[in-house]
């Protein structure tokens, strides 16, 4: 267990992070706005961005309302997930490991509102779009982290497997055939 504690502390490090932020900004929202209450602290702010008292029982984003106790699990069941398989992350795969634990502290920021208050705190509301929370946004954020990282590389796989010469083929690895 020694051998992986560096590797948890920065995955607890990242999603510690998120859950304080989380807890912290929504513990801000609940104290000073009754629920479906607008904050806006410059009116011509208002038709962009405005901070609103939402409650939610569905996914990221306000999508699958009443399904609190669906998400309730699958949010263990990810962290556990998570958990599990951040140690064999090699330390080089920074992204991967940066998103992991952006999404490991998203699920737990939002499974704490879920234990806790029964309902999840969303108060970012940005134009049209949804109402979400930081944990939402981490959990986004985490996955853009990890698209982007898998498109780097798979980049940088590529032209290490270009050969130098123009006039030589690609190197390919074996397929075996059954």
């Amino acid at each position: 267990m020694k051998k992986y504690a560096s590797d948890y502390l920065f995955l607890l490090i990242i999603g510690g992070a998120v859950i304080a932020l989380d807890q912290w900004t929504k513990s801000l929202v609940r104290a000073n706005l009754a629920i479906r209450e607008t904050w806006v602290p410059w009116e011509w702010l208002a038709p962009y961005a405005r901070i609103v008292h939402w409650q939610n029982t569905g996914a990221a984003f306000g999508m699958f309302q009443g399904f609190n106790l669906v998400f309730s699990v699958l949010a263990v069941i990810v962290s556990i997930v998570i958990l599990y398989y951040f140690p064999q992350v090699p330390r080089r795969d920074w992204p991967l490991r940066v998103a992991m634990g952006l999404q490991l502290g998203g699920a737990i920021g939002n499974l704490i509102d879920r234990v806790v208050y029964g309902t999840v705190t969303d108060f970012i509301s940005v134009g049209n779009f949804a109402v979400f929370n930081v944990a939402d946004a981490s959990i986004s954020v985490g996955v853009a982290v990890l698209i982007l990282g898998m498109w780097l590389k798979d980049r940088q796989e590529r032209k290490e497997n270009t050969p130098s010469d123009p006039d030589q083929p690609p190197v390919s690895s074996p397929v075996s055939e059954e």
